[in-house]
């Protein structure tokens, strides 16, 4: 069976760091593409970063450039999401997906697999 656990979600004051983990089981990740995406309640999902799992590119929205990194570990199967200089307004719900063929990164239509996700709060 094919899933994703997310994990390393919480509560956080404003400057402060979290890093997510993203496990895959059920299937490796060496011809994906991972994404990390956010969603907020009442709005649409946000393509947050992604990953090319075979040659490590990466990719970020403009509003986390500089303060949030992918990465990956192809020996656990796990993508982590460095998360620097935190803001309230990256509250959300964060959520990893992996697809094979995958155009538009920040597109979540283009990925065929996602977890349920791991709550981030911003607040001091």
């Amino acid at each position: 069976q094919l899933h994703f656990v997310e994990s390393g979600g919480g509560l956080v004051q404003p400057g402060g760091s979290l890093r997510l983990s993203c496990a895959a089981s059920g299937f490796t990740l060496d011809r994906y593409h991972v994404g990390w995406f956010r969603q907020v309640p009442g709005m649409e999902h946000e393509g947050v970063s992604c990953i090319v799992i075979s040659d490590g590119s990466t990719y970020y929205t403009e509003s986390v450039k500089g303060r949030f990194t992918i990465s990956r570990d192809n020996n656990q199967n796990t993508v982590y999401l460095q998360m620097d200089s935190l803001k309230p307004e990256d509250t959300a719900l964060y959520y990893c997906a992996a697809g094979e063929d995958v155009r538009n990164w920040w597109d979540i239509n283009e990925y065929d697999y996602w977890g349920q996700g791991t709550q981030v709060t911003v607040s001091s």
